[in-house]
């Protein structure tokens, strides 16, 4: 039997993919707060089990799927923005709908 291919075509399955990575989600958060921001200045404020490598290819990831925009400028030493996409900006509706759930949901588990 022949696997369906369901990316791009099931808006669950398209966006389970594009947003693939342990920390893509709060990526796009702490970019819509910032607006542009730096990588140290991002890392800085991200857990502390966040490594450099692992933020580095995260954001690549998100990059590639045009979720974010890298902006790198000639200069030394080199400064490198990150800042969300006109499509990553539209994610800002359903970060705000988690937020509420897992609002709901922390004061779920605190009633246990």
């Amino acid at each position: 039997m022949e696997k369906k291919h369901l990316f791009g075509k099931c808006p669950y399955v398209t966006s389970q993919k594009v947003l693939t990575g342990k920390w893509s989600m709060y990526i796009i958060y702490l970019l819509e707060q910032a607006g542009t921001i730096r990588f140290n200045e991002l890392q800085r404020q991200m857990p502390e089990e966040m490594t450099h490598t692992t933020l580095s290819r995260q954001l690549k990831a998100l990059e590639n799927e045009g979720l974010i925009v890298r902006t790198e400028y000639a200069q030394i030493p080199p400064k490198v923005e990150y800042s969300l996409s006109e499509i990553g900006a539209k994610f800002s509706p359903v970060l705000k709908a988690l937020e509420e759930w897992g609002d709901q949901y922390i004061a779920y588990m605190k009633q246990k």
